[in-house]
């Protein structure tokens, strides 16, 4: 019997990014992107095996949340 998956749209596949890819996006060294993941306070990651992940996502709405300020009248 042949199990067919749900169909899943180009957004679902994305690429996950790695530790040093958000480092790079956020301009921060990777150190502090395991200090994010392991004391919180940064995007939400993902355990693959042994390697940190993020969803992309996740990475642009918690830098969303980051915004401080800005309302110029």
């Amino acid at each position: 019997m042949k199990i067919k998956l749900p169909e899943v749209t180009d957004q679902q596949r994305r690429k996950l990014a790695t530790a040093q890819e958000v480092a790079d996006y956020c301009d921060v060294p990777l150190g502090t992107v395991y200090q994010w993941a392991s004391r919180g306070g940064g995007p939400k990651f993902i355990k693959v095996g042994r390697h940190l992940r993020a969803r992309w996502d996740d990475v642009e709405k918690w830098l969303d949340r980051q915004t401080i300020g800005g309302n110029a009248a």
